[in-house]
């Protein structure tokens, strides 16, 4: 158990980087370092994580905990690679609610946020060259694009047609047959699991704590669709936190984003700093603090669930070959996904005004092509260089970014201007009266 807490801890501390290099540190230290699992094991386990909703790094090492000392080493594999990061995005958050709107930080942020528009892009190319892989994985991504930019389809919607599509197309290959295991246990397990991720969300909602009732549910519904990364979530995410709760504003959200991707653990973690800075706003850093915890419990405890009910059926879940077909498509929707999530982004970065026109069914974005602010663009076309063609680190590339932002601004150079809008709404959104920044409504 202490080597598991020492080795666990450590790769909790040094998970930067988003999940291929938390999967490559693994991979290091579970298989080369250690026999802990053997390489066929550690590809059969990953390609199971990645069927489940939720990140699959995080869901791994739960994994490798649980192979080698069941249910407390599951918990503290999982746990361990979770910590560090929610501690870390926590301190974060509360001091964002406190400084994120003084004019130095705000441009460290501009640099910061075109670093995230590179970012994304990169993960489109990274995740397209291994999920597309004929004409049909095209064609899927690009419905998935269409379906989320230019229609407004619910995302657990283009996952579920994905699926389904996969699961049909693909018929069963002829395999050895191998056995399920028993039943026994297994829906004692899910039961066990399943209330005890809704005792907190019942609990709030008994004690008549409104915002932390919808934290709860919202973020559990979001735990349930989050298949191919928190990157392919972060459009629907922000839809809802936006346009819908008004927990905080698009450049908020961004902000989150770039947060998230300096800081070890799962990208996923930024629904924990959503759920501070809304709480903090709305009823004080206590308030902030709860929203924080109960968003980490709904969004993980549904991992540590899938993990332990499914683990035992792993040799028997790899046999499916129409399970893989699904995933194969749900991975392929996912870049479009992220194709619609990046295009999001680098507008609402790169203009400061951007409407939404709902021509119906068409439901697009419409950025003011006035309120072009060359800064972004340029720091935009820098980051992607950097990360793309030189191959800089991540870390290198949001340091450099922050600086050239905080120096833009240092000597008087911007293209935008200071009463720049947080935010946008969609025009039937625009009578909604809550509270704002300064303490009025919006």
């Amino acid at each position: 158990m202490g080597d598991l807490a020492r080795v666990f801890g450590r790769i909790g501390l040094l998970s930067f980087g988003g999940p291929a290099a938390q999967i490559a540190l693994m991979h290091r230290e579970l298989v080369d370092r250690r026999d802990w699992l053997t390489e066929a094991e550690f590809l059969r386990a990953l390609s199971f994580c990645m069927l489940l909703p939720g990140p699959e790094a995080m869901q791994l090492a739960t994994y490798a905990g649980w192979k080698q000392r069941g249910l407390a080493g599951g918990l503290i594999g999982g746990g361990l690679f979770v910590l560090p990061g929610a501690i870390v995005i926590m301190a974060l958050a509360l001091a964002y609610g406190q400084w994120g709107q003084l004019p130095l930080v705000q441009a460290a942020f501009l640099g910061i946020k075109a670093a995230v528009v590179a970012i994304v892009i990169e993960a489109i190319l990274r995740v397209g060259r291994r999920a597309l892989r004929g004409r049909e994985d095209w064609l899927i991504a690009a419905l998935a694009f269409l379906g989320i930019f230019a229609f407004n389809l619910p995302f657990p919607a283009i996952i579920a047609l994905a699926a389904l599509w996969g699961f049909v197309r693909h018929a069963p290959a002829a395999a050895l047959p191998v056995a399920a295991p028993p039943l026994r246990g297994l829906f004692a397990a899910l039961g066990i699991g399943l209330l005890l991720w809704a005792m907190p969300v019942i609990g709030v909602w008994l004690a008549g704590q409104d915002f932390l009732v919808d934290v709860g549910l919202f973020f559990s519904k979001l735990a349930v669709v989050t298949f191919g990364g928190a990157y392919a979530v972060l459009a629907y995410m922000t839809q809802e936190v936006v346009a819908r709760y008004h927990w905080l504003s698009t450049a908020q959200m961004i902000d989150a984003l770039g947060l998230a991707e300096t800081t070890p653990g799962p990208l996923i973690l930024v629904t924990e700093f959503v759920a501070v800075v809304g709480g903090a706003q709305l009823g004080g850093v206590w308030l902030g603090v709860a929203g924080g915890l109960l968003s980490l419990w709904v969004t993980f405890v549904p991992c540590f669930i899938w993990i332990f009910v499914g683990a035992p059926y792993l040799d028997w879940l790899a046999g499916k070959p129409r399970l893989s077909g699904a995933l194969a498509a749900i991975t392929a929707a996912v870049v479009g996904v992220i194709g619609n999530l990046s295009v999001w982004f680098a507008a609402h970065v790169l203009f400061a005004r951007v409407a939404v026109v709902d021509l119906w069914p068409l439901h697009v974005l419409s950025p003011d092509w006035a309120s072009l602010d060359p800064l972004a663009l340029g720091l935009i076309t820098l980051a992607a260089y950097l990360l793309l063609r030189r191959h800089w680190s991540l870390f290198a590339v949001l340091g450099l970014m922050a600086a050239l932002g905080l120096a833009a601004a240092a000597s008087g150079i911007t293209g935008i201007s200071p009463n720049r809008p947080v935010a946008s709404f969609h025009c039937h959104d625009l009578s909604y009266a809550g509270p704002n920044q300064a303490g009025g409504t919006t």
